[in-house]
């Protein structure tokens, strides 16, 4: 981390990584804290800062380097805290040299090496990216980001510029079950969210530990489905935010869209989808996603036209 002047950091990155790809990876983007304008391709954050009150910082790419603008001057321990946060979530740790590998040498899927995709964007926490993704499951997009933007507007504690912050563990503790059925609008997650949270709070379930832990992918995903309102797909998706890319998280989207470029339109079998990617081993999960969201980027000098 270098600090260039009082209200910017710049953070190095890799030479394979590509801040367009990584930023709109999968929706996440779309869901506060987080908010992106493709004009600009600027990725907008609100960083919890613990005791401080969170900060909304402003993320760009820019050649080698982050700049992330700061909307005023910050110490030496908020700076820390937001260059890991933006470490974290942008993935800038993660080493991909054996997925590159892995997929260089196909003709399809070459692409992947040669742009830097593969990196999928997350939250600065397990928890956040838990309670996220559990509000993915059997329900529409439009119905995810409404439970999602209720959530933090109620309980997210506010940034500088009003934005507000995720909520923490203890703030979805102290609701009761009746807030996220009829605030949030879960519906039958209410219980699992305000179960989850307690069990988060007193320490009865460390997630944050998801990312270090040398359990095996199956003991790991098991794990993940003690979580109340975690199946298969939400466990799949969760073991790729920590880093785990086993699973291939099959929903309709994917099995429809893997139809349509993969099987001439033509309805396929789980099977099937599990064959064409199994060559890619312990990468299989994240070929299959980068191979579902080529187009979502089609121009790498600037915004896809939605």
């Amino acid at each position: 981390m270098i600090l260039t002047n009082p209200m910017q950091v710049t953070i190095p990155t890799t030479p394979t990584f590509n801040f367009k790809r990584t930023a709109i990876s999968h929706g996440w983007y779309d869901l506060p804290p987080f908010e992106l304008k493709q004009e600009t391709w600027t990725l907008t954050r609100v960083i919890d800062l613990g005791k401080a009150a969170p900060l909304t910082v402003e993320i760009r790419g820019a050649g080698r380097v982050l700049k992330v603008t700061l909307p005023r001057a910050a110490g030496k321990r908020a700076i820390d805290k937001i260059t890991r946060d933006v470490r974290h979530m942008l993935r800038l740790d993660d080493d991909l040299t054996h997925f590159y590998e892995a997929v260089a040498g196909d003709p399809d899927f070459s692409w992947i090496a040669a742009t830097g995709a593969g990196r999928l964007l997350r939250s600065p926490t397990v928890f956040e990216d838990l309670v996220k993704m559990i509000c993915t499951t059997n329900c529409s997009w439009a119905l995810t980001d409404k439970m999602i933007n209720e959530l933090v507007n109620a309980l997210g504690r506010k940034s500088n510029d009003d934005r507000r912050a995720f909520p923490s563990a203890e703030a979805m503790a102290s609701e009761t079950e009746r807030f996220y059925r009829d605030r949030m609008r879960a519906g039958y997650r209410a219980p699992y969210f305000k179960e989850l949270a307690e069990r988060v709070a007193t320490g009865d379930v460390d997630v944050e530990s998801w990312l270090t832990t040398e359990l095996p992918t199956g003991e790991l995903k098991r794990e993940m489905k003690r979580i109340k309102g975690v199946g298969d797909y939400a466990a799949e998706n969760m073991l790729k935010l920590v880093g785990r890319y086993d699973g291939l998280a099959l929903d309709s989207w994917v099995r429809g869209k893997f139809a349509r470029i993969r099987n001439g339109a033509r309805k396929t079998s789980d099977k099937k989808i599990e064959r064409y990617y199994s060559r890619f081993g312990g990468w299989r999960g994240l070929a299959l996603w980068c191979d579902m969201t080529r187009d979502w980027l089609e121009d790498e000098e600037g915004p896809r036209k939605w």
